[in-house]
């Protein structure tokens, strides 16, 4: 495990993959280093780059932090970048899709921008969530209520049936997300109100691949599609048969090609 120190003194965590081009994972709502999708990717990107895989702000091993602004995110990404060597590649899915998209339209040195089903909320089949959202689980995770914070997030914000949250509250997987969960209200401000920054999106001038699955949510599919269409340039890229949690084999290749040049469509 390695350490930097962002811009407020925050610690982030993250190891280090492979040697190469630096390409940074930028993970979703409570996964890191030890939980999530890019655990497997990590070490299959580093087959073909300097691969950074950190713990946001708040959760595994980084500092904790209730400075829940975007910007001391974009302050951690700078840092990851100034230490890959002043430019990185990056990779974000889910709310870390969000972030990564910010990051390149905040003119951070973002190489390559690639992002995996941001979560915003357009199309027919978006929800409407509750207004006060970012205060309510900032307040849930203030009264350290963990377990109450996971569940409003998976089920007023995802849209989950209540009555999944029985099994689901004796799984693995709960037991490993809860601890996580002092982290959701950066993803909330990560999300934009859950609404895609259009005009940042238009300004962004790096090469960009926007990715879905088939077999994802609808949601997910429009929103992915409306940023493909909205950032100058960018290619789009759709994955049989992946839904949200992507293999890490089914990416895996097309960000290689991607990150390499092969496939990087220059903005306009």
């Amino acid at each position: 495990m390695h350490t930097i120190t962002s811009r407020d003194g925050t610690r982030i965590a993250y190891d280090v993959y492979g040697e190469g081009e630096p390409v940074i994972l930028v993970e979703g709502a409570f996964c890191g280093r030890h939980f999530g999708i890019t655990n497997k990717l990590a070490a299959e990107l580093g087959k073909n780059f300097r691969v950074y895989h950190y713990d946001r702000r708040a959760r595994g091993d980084s500092d904790p932090s209730t400075d829940y602004c975007m910007e001391r995110e974009l302050e951690d990404l700078e840092a990851l970048m100034h230490e890959a060597g002043g430019t990185a590649s990056i990779i974000g899915f889910s709310s870390g899709a969000c972030l990564a998209i910010e990051a390149a339209a905040a003119g951070l040195p973002v190489r390559h921008l690639a992002f995996y089903e941001p979560p915003y909320m357009v199309g027919p089949k978006a929800r409407k969530v509750p207004a006060n959202f970012e205060a309510e689980v900032q307040q849930l995770v203030a009264e350290r209520r963990y377990g109450d914070a996971v569940a409003y997030f998976m089920t007023k914000l995802i849209g989950m049936p209540s009555i999944f949250l029985i099994p689901m509250k004796f799984s693995k997987m709960w037991k490993e997300i809860c601890p996580q969960a002092a982290s959701l209200p950066f993803d909330m401000a990560a999300v934009n109100g859950f609404n895609p920054p259009i005009e940042r999106m238009r300004g962004i001038k790096v090469p960009t691949l926007a990715i879905h699955g088939t077999k994802t949510f609808p949601v997910l599919v429009d929103s992915t599609t409306l940023c493909a269409k909205t950032i100058p340039g960018a290619g789009h890229v759709i994955l049989p048969g992946q839904s949200h949690e992507v293999k890490a084999e089914a990416i895996a290749p097309e960000l290689v090609r991607f990150f390499s040049g092969a496939s990087a469509r220059i903005a306009a």
